[in-house]
């Protein structure tokens, strides 16, 4: 895409680079000077002692913010202009030696108003530049003017005036907050003083000792009952889940854990004795003594551990119901006893509430009142430190005079307008890219159509190809002209008869690259399918697209395989191929579909062995009749017996149906395309056509393709070798004939 559109990108560049030098020699020069501050968060003083000052330094978000906005305002400014007096600066102001000359204005200091005042401020603001320096406390000042003098003094004002502004602030704040505190002081001593007095008589009149609960028995003895309370619902719980398990579980499990393992010994017992009978009655009868005797102390055994297990399930079940009920008394009981001493409690909260505001209210303006103190102590100190003019800011570099201007800068307005024409060209090339919607390489076509491309053929002229054309067009050959898209480079010294067209090329000139092309577009159809094709038309979406052309030379390089071919010109309304042969045309196809003479009479052999062609013949009124007929089927039947590949050359697509009809009747169609002329849509379009019809498309075939141009760097590599390879052998042979 670049490559085929890099002018137009060189043409943004070379336009936008003489703006920007145009912008060089016609800006003004301007100078910036610099002044760097540091800008602590709080003054280094004696009144920064507190307990965790280290915490100031991280709490206050918005403080260095607020100082970059202080530096930008127009109240700085305006002060800047009053120090420094730059309304008599004639290089700041001009209009002051004109007010001056005139005699408007008397004395030494013009009598400024507001809004000349803001005005000569935001002059100021214009050229000022606020730059703080990364993860450091240091800003930059910068200042930019035509005169470098006044860019490094009003630097060095704005800083001088920031240092300024600050301590007269703080002067006046801590001389307000000093009144402010001593009135507040002696207002707070005033009402605590009365304060006390009310809870001292209140607490004489409600009999109130304390109300602290490690001093108070009512609360010490509230707490202790809501413990054991709490102790005997959770006692309660317990034997209740207690309870409920000694019911629910099975018996045998209820008594082993009561009987201490005694259940599970019986049941061992047991279950030996009963091995023992086991073993025995393959020994004994059964209605033996010892059987029986054995026998009887088996149900003896398990009578007894039925029993066992009874006895201990009740025993343990009454057990715990006793505790059960014993645990629900004794909650029943705190919980009375813990509601007593609820209302007691109530009773006494009303009064011991009164005494506690009371209290608080004591304890609280207390803590205000040092609080007052320390604050008047502090801000005292501050009010006479201020004297000292200590300031948080600092300067760390005053400005200098700049020496050099800072802008225009060559490098920079050069690179900036090349970019932008970078920028311009590129953007214009994609626009155009995307507005153009024709095929232009082998991947579009395939991605637009999805069909394969069989075959690229080139159309460019390179390190000393022959001249050739493509003469497409229905205006006649132009004997002896080069093409307008492929111009050789340096002198042609050929005479107009060498100059070769691209019809018939693989015959007059084998080596050459285009010819490769149409090998390459004979071996992808010989492998297209696993069945021989033997009638194969060639179509187009528009006139002028190179399917005669491209036609007329598959024909030529299937008969230099030793085949006999039949090239059919089935265009009954512009026919071309009798004349890229030089053959008559009054005879042909369309009297062999008339009723006249047969096949074998019409067709005209060529100059290529194996090559015969069946010209159109006259112009019928109705060739799609006449081409949809039965005796175009049973044509086309007699033409694939007596020859090996019958080629036939259709009418483009959109223009008339002729191609669909005889796309039904042959093995295959390829589909033909002239590189960056047809749109997308057309192609979109006649392949849908020739899908409806029935017919097989194997691919297609992209004409006229350039390689020099095009952004295909695959095809254009294949077409390099093609070209220098079939260039250097026939230097080669050239230079052998020469010789003979």
């Amino acid at each position: 895409m670049l490559r085929r559109r890099w002018r137009l990108a060189a043409v943004f560049c070379a336009v936008c680079g003489i703006g920007g030098l145009v912008h060089y020699f016609v800006t003004p020069r301007m100078y910036q000077a610099t002044t760097t501050i540091q800008i602590d968060r709080r003054t280094l003083s004696l009144s920064t002692g507190g307990d965790t000052p280290w915490v100031e330094n991280w709490y206050n978000l918005e403080f260095y913010p607020t100082q970059y906005n202080l530096l930008q305002s127009r109240g700085l400014a305006e002060r800047v202009v009053t120090d420094l007096r730059l309304y008599e600066d004639p290089a700041f102001n001009p209009a002051w030696a004109s007010w001056r000359t005139s005699g408007k204005r008397r004395g030494g200091t013009p009598d400024l108003d507001a809004a000349q005042l803001g005005g000569l401020g935001m002059r100021v603001l214009g050229g000022l530049e606020i730059a703080p320096i990364k993860n450091t406390q240091l800003v930059a000042i910068n200042y930019r003017s035509s005169s470098p003098e006044l860019a490094a003094r009003i630097a060095n004002g704005v800083a001088d005036s920031f240092i300024d502004w600050g301590i007269e602030d703080r002067t006046t704040s801590a001389g307000k907050a000093s009144s402010f505190l001593g009135k507040q002081i002696e207002s707070l001593k005033q009402q605590i003083e009365d304060k006390e007095k009310s809870l001292q008589a209140y607490s004489r009149r409600s009999d109130i000792v304390s109300i602290d609960p490690a001093t108070n028995p009512t609360l010490q003895q509230l707490q202790a009952l809501n413990k054991d309370y709490m102790a005997a619902v959770s006692a309660r719980i317990e034997k209740e889940a207690a309870y409920n398990q000694a019911i629910n579980a099975p018996p045998e499990t209820t008594a082993d854990s009561i009987s201490g393992g005694l259940v599970s010994q019986q049941r061992h017992d047991l279950l030996v004795m009963e091995q023992e009978y086991n073993s025995k009655r393959s020994l004994y009868k059964p209605d033996m003594p010892a059987m029986v005797e054995l026998l009887n102390k088996i149900a003896d055994a398990k009578k007894h551990m039925q029993g066992l297990i009874d006895e201990t399930v009740a025993q343990g079940r009454r057990s715990a119901r006793t505790e059960f009920e014993t645990a629900k008394r004794q909650e029943a009981a705190l919980q009375a006893e813990l509601n007593r001493a609820r209302e007691e409690t109530m009773r006494m909260g009303s009064a011991a509430v009164q005494y506690n505001n009371l209290s608080m209210e004591v304890d609280t303006q207390r803590q205000q009142l040092d609080s007052f103190l320390k604050r008047q102590s502090e801000t005292e100190v501050t009010a006479r430190l201020q004297a000292t003019r200590e300031s948080n800011v600092r300067v760390v570099d005053r400005a200098l005079v700049p020496g050099t201007p800072f802008a225009p800068s060559m490098r920079r307005d050069l690179g900036m307008a090349l970019g932008l024409g970078l920028f311009l060209g590129i953007g214009c090339i994609f626009l155009l890219e995307y507005l153009d919607r024709s095929v232009k390489t082998a991947e579009e076509a395939e991605r637009v159509l999805g069909l394969p491309v069989l075959a690229v053929i080139p159309d460019v002229l390179d390190r000393g190809a022959p001249n050739y054309r493509y003469a497409y067009g229905h205006g006649g050959r132009r004997k002896g002209k080069l093409p307008r898209r492929s111009k050789p480079k340096g002198k042609d010294k050929r005479t107009p008869e060498e100059l070769k067209e691209i019809e018939l090329l693989p015959q007059t000139k084998p080596r050459h690259a285009v010819s490769e092309a149409y090998r390459s577009l004979r071996t992808a159809l010989l492998l297209s399918s696993a069945q021989q094709l033997r009638v194969i038309a060639l179509t187009s979406a528009n006139s002028g697209e190179g399917k005669t052309a491209t036609a007329a030379n598959l024909a030529v390089v299937m008969a230099q395989l030793g085949r006999q071919v039949l090239l059919i010109d089935a265009d009954l309304r512009k026919p071309r191929l009798h004349k890229v042969f030089n053959l008559s045309n009054r005879e042909g196809l369309v009297h062999c579909l008339t009723g006249g003479d047969p096949l074998e009479k019409l067709i005209q052999p060529t100059g290529v062995n194996g090559l015969f062609i069946l010209p159109s013949g006259t112009i019928p009124p109705n060739p799609s009749e006449l081409l949809a007929s039965e005796r175009m089927r049973e044509l086309l039947e007699v033409a694939q017996r007596r020859f090996d590949l019958v080629i036939v050359d259709t009418p483009p697509l959109l223009a008339v149906t002729d191609a669909s009809v005889i796309g039904a009747m042959v093995d295959g169609v390829v589909f033909c395309l002239y590189a960056g002329r047809v749109q997308r849509g057309e192609a979109v379009a006649s392949c849908d056509r020739l899908r409806v019809s029935g017919a097989r498309v194997l691919g297609t075939v992209l004409n006229r393709y350039l390689a020099g141009k095009g952004n295909d760097g695959k095809h254009y590599y294949y077409y390099y070798q093609y070209q220098t390879y079939g260039e250097s052998d026939e230097r080669t042979s050239g230079s052998s004939s020469s010789a003979a």
